[in-house]
């Protein structure tokens, strides 16, 4: 609330004294938003993020209307629709009773919406750094796109990653998303080369999930739990996101119940507290840990 106090105060007295004046307050306020911190990631009441992200989105987009190419902003843009979508929406709609199949349905495409949505924004992000039209580019040639891209281009290149994968992941029957999914794994490789350590092994998390996939589409159960030994390196076996991706991506396709179940109990017991600056994210892990212990027996075979 402060910062949009501040916002506003800007904007207002930026409007009496000229356009230019103007546009640098807008910009400053869009540096300071792209900024990271742990507002909301150190955070410890899940439903109270919940609640003042989607405000905090579209504060995003207003500021977007008047400075369209604030790389930075575009990015934090991009990050927020994925975070909120698979925290809230998706998440939530796993704790719907398998029974209430349509009010499943409809949250899951919302979620698809959202991830879409941020991708978008990441789009943009991409034709700001790399060149217009480096977008369209990157459906058809994205070695090349990739290339161009430096350390400091990862987290870019690791959020275009996450929002295009999550949406194949709930689009997975509609053709015209899954057939990009070489492309999301060539944005993910080339960031990894990058900088494998970044965000302390969210990269291999991410990989965690695309190796699991079947063979025939790229994914290796071998590779997937090379990621996830050196991300529970990384982390210091502090976060449960691994843990999840793991019983998820491999034990439910090998149906070893026993290894899900192992999984899911110990990112259960991961103490939020140990690593503060991203209780949140541990927290919104651990609800997604219970719904799917909660739901193990829609999982396995009897």
């Amino acid at each position: 609330m402060h910062l949009l106090v501040r916002f506003l105060l800007i904007v207002a007295a930026a409007a009496a004294s000229g356009c230019s004046l103007k546009q640098m307050a807008v910009n400053t306020v869009a540096d300071t938003l792209s900024e990271t911190g742990t507002t909301f990631t150190g955070d410890e009441d899940v439903k109270l993020v919940g609640d003042a992200i989607p405000f905090a989105l579209k504060l995003y987009e207003t500021l977007l209307e008047s400075t369209p190419r604030h790389q930075g902003l575009l990015l934090s843009t991009c990050s927020g629709f994925t975070q909120y979508a698979y925290a809230y929406v998706e998440t939530d709609a796993e704790a719907l009773p398998a029974s209430r199949r349509a009010e499943i349905r409809e949250a899951q495409d919302r979620a698809l919406r959202l991830y879409l949505r941020a991708r978008g924004y990441c789009f943009r992000a991409m034709n700001v750094r790399f060149g217009d039209k480096t977008s369209e580019a990157l459906l058809l040639n994205p070695e090349t796109v990739a290339a161009k891209a430096r350390a400091a281009d990862v987290p870019l290149l690791y959020w275009t990653a996450a929002s295009w994968g999550a949406a194949i992941s709930l689009g997975i029957d509609r053709p015209d998303l899954a057939i990009d999914l070489p492309t999301v794994r060539v944005l993910a490789e080339r960031a990894l080369a990058l900088d494998e350590k970044w965000s302390k092994g969210t990269l291999h998390e991410l990989f965690i999930t695309l190796d699991s996939l079947p063979d025939e589409l790229g994914g290796s159960r071998v590779r997937a739990r090379e990621h996830f030994a050196k991300a529970l390196e990384l982390q210091g076996g502090l976060s449960p996101g691994p843990y999840v991706a793991l019983a998820t991506g491999v034990a439910v396709p090998s149906q070893d119940r026993g290894e899900f179940e192992r999984l899911l109990k110990t990112a259960l017991a991961i103490d939020p507290e140990k690593d503060p600056a991203n209780r949140l994210v541990t927290l919104v892990m651990q609800k997604r840990a219970r719904l799917l212990l909660d739901r193990v027996d829609d999982k396995f075979a009897n």
